[in-house]
């Protein structure tokens, strides 16, 4: 009855209905703040649309053309070429060894790295040294330092002649490998010293997420028995689960992006182009002035970078199916109540 009536009733013209937002007026006030706030971020909207956005969308457009060096001297003699430079880089050879040689890089060196600053940062965090602050700073010491003179350190460390790793390995009889020179050795080589000069950004991450841990659960746990590897794949781990995905995540692009270790260590990609990376690559196809092959290459690396991260995200978050279940169930509930 109320119901009806209210029906009859008109609504004022001016009125907002019930969950209708408030009409905001302008007034010169307000014109003048969204001025003021527009003026403060215009620098930063001019040097995204320059530096970002502009590079990313003429990638896109020179990677459906077939523009080289010279055309940059008139634009008019470039043509649209569809999808074929994407179709001859798929049916490049050495395309394909670039991207294996990344794949390898990425699948065995961000478990190996992840893994040995988790170790690491464990360690620091358990305070087993009363030199904690310092190797917390020497580890991350190689994260500041130029890349360009860390890799020519680790050339002369990995010398086959006499270089201190084969002749540590000679203390103990074992005769070293030619690290740079020999196609099998080249890309452990790169992961050695990538993992070396990447695990001090981890174990800043891991050590903050660590500090997250309630020590509570840990000594309750303890009392119950359990010992330390106990401890941590069942309270550690699953608590920093996000962490380990952050830190994953960050990895994987960056090793992804392999260029500057292959280009100084092995003279850009190393014997037989066993440490050719696909970043290496694109370079070298924009040093021959191949823009749009170089374009369409960044954008199969670019695709290769989210699908990789999606995999992470897949592999990593937390697919407990309980709560689902329990959200599935409360509904019910309450649909059978109505």
């Amino acid at each position: 009855m109320a119901t009806s009536t209210a029906a009859r009733v008109p609504a004022p013209a001016d009125s907002p209905g019930r969950g209708a937002a408030p009409v905001r007026r302008s007034t010169p006030l307000r014109r003048r703040r969204s001025i003021a706030a527009w003026g403060f971020a215009a620098p930063f909207v001019l040097l995204f649309l320059v530096f970002t956005a502009w590079p990313v969308i003429s990638s896109l457009l020179m990677s459906v053309t077939d523009i080289k060096s010279r055309d940059l001297q008139n634009p008019f003699n470039v043509n649209f070429v569809g999808l074929d430079n994407f179709a001859t880089v798929l049916a490049d050879p050495l395309f394909w060894q670039a991207a294996r040689n990344t794949g390898y890089f990425v699948v065995v060196g961000v478990p190996v790295v992840m893994f040995v600053s988790l170790m690491v940062a464990l360690a620091l965090n358990t305070g087993i040294t009363r030199l904690s602050g310092f190797f917390r700073v020497g580890y991350f010491m190689p994260v500041v330092t130029s890349i360009v003179a860390v890799a020519v350190v680790w050339r002369f460390l990995l010398k086959d002649d006499n270089g201190i790793i084969n002749v540590v390995l000679g203390w103990f009889g074992i005769d070293g490998p030619n690290w740079l020179g020999d196609p099998n050795w080249s890309m452990p080589a790169m992961i050695l010293m990538a993992v070396w000069r990447s695990m001090g950004t981890l174990i800043v991450i891991f050590l903050a997420g660590l500090q997250g841990v309630p020590a509570s659960l840990h000594e309750a746990a303890a009392l119950d028995g359990a010992n330390a590897v106990q401890r941590l794949r069942l309270i550690t781990v699953p608590i920093m689960r996000p962490t380990l995905l952050f830190g994953a995540v960050l990895t994987g692009i960056g090793y992804l992006q392999l260029f500057e270790e292959p280009l100084v260590m092995t003279n850009g990609g190393g014997p037989l182009n066993s440490t050719l990376s696909v970043s290496l690559y694109i370079y070298r196809q924009f040093g021959f002035g191949n823009y749009g092959i170089a374009s369409a290459m960044s954008y199969l690396l670019f695709l290769a970078i989210v699908l990789l991260t999606l995999l992470q995200f897949r592999l990593l978050t937390e697919r407990d199916p309980r709560p689902r279940r329990k959200a599935r169930q409360t509904t019910e509930r309450e649909g059978s109540a109505r």
